[in-house]
């Protein structure tokens, strides 16, 4: 019998991970506060992943449900964590929250600022929590409005602009033949040989396999003009065209 009521669809989902390296709620609450200052509309009700990976010390049960609620107070949705398996906290069964394999997929490293300390108690990454085979290029002949997020398994080549607000991501390449004024992530899926292309770089965001630059950092670089965007020695680079 065919259940009608509903349909199960994967989908790529934008994901912020939360990697914690020392549990210090006041710190990570504050930096990832400016953080989310940074890029709020990025940031705005986005699903986030904490990560205890790396955290060695004993988590007090209350500790970690504070943590959950500041991210959930800071406009997050916490939907789900992980942790080292040889470091699971004897609490783990009573978390409601899932608990998540190890995601083999590369994260995308937002760099700290440049007045951040050197040993920050937080890193934000984000990873695209779904692996699938590079395709043709998918063109867009249409605006990215507002509050759209397009994906392309290949490249991406939009024929228009992408409005502030917007997010694109590719596997590959990702091309903008009009104003770039929203978020671009290529090379999601780890392809550091990926770049972005713009007639007019106003971008909040753009990301090449695993490295973000925000839009204080294009604005003293390359703004409104052409440009191209790629990955050396795991840094980000700006060129006008």
């Amino acid at each position: 019998m065919t259940d009608s009521s509903f349909q199960l669809k994967g989908s790529v989902v934008t994901t912020v991970l939360l990697e914690i390296q020392t549990l210090s709620l006041q710190s990570i609450v504050a930096q990832l506060k400016e953080k989310i200052d940074q890029v709020p509309h990025f940031f705005n009700q986005a699903p986030i992943i904490i990560d205890l990976s790396k955290v060695e010390q004993d988590i007090p049960f209350d500790e970690f449900e504070s943590l959950v609620d500041s991210l959930n107070g800071l406009g997050l949705g916490v939907i789900g964590w992980r942790c080292a398996q040889e470091n699971k906290p004897h609490w783990s069964g009573d978390v409601t929250i899932p608990l998540l394999p190890a995601s083999k997929t590369r994260p995308i490293h937002v760099p700290e600022p440049v007045s951040a300390p050197s040993s920050p108690d937080v890193v934000v990454k984000t990873v695209v929590e779904e692996r699938l085979v590079p395709q043709s290029a998918k063109i867009i002949t249409k605006p990215i409005r507002s509050g759209q997020q397009v994906y392309a398994e290949g490249d991406l080549i939009i024929l228009a602009q992408v409005s502030a607000g917007a997010e694109v991501l590719a596997d590959g390449n990702i091309h903008v033949y009009g104003a770039l004024r929203g978020r671009a992530l290529a090379g999601v899926k780890g392809d550091s040989d990926a770049r972005i292309f713009c007639k007019s770089m106003e971008a909040e965001l753009v990301s090449i396999a695993g490295n973000f630059m925000l839009t204080d950092a294009l604005q003293k670089i390359v703004w409104k003009e052409a440009a191209q965007v790629l990955l050396v020695d795991d840094s980000l680079e700006i060129i006008p065209l």
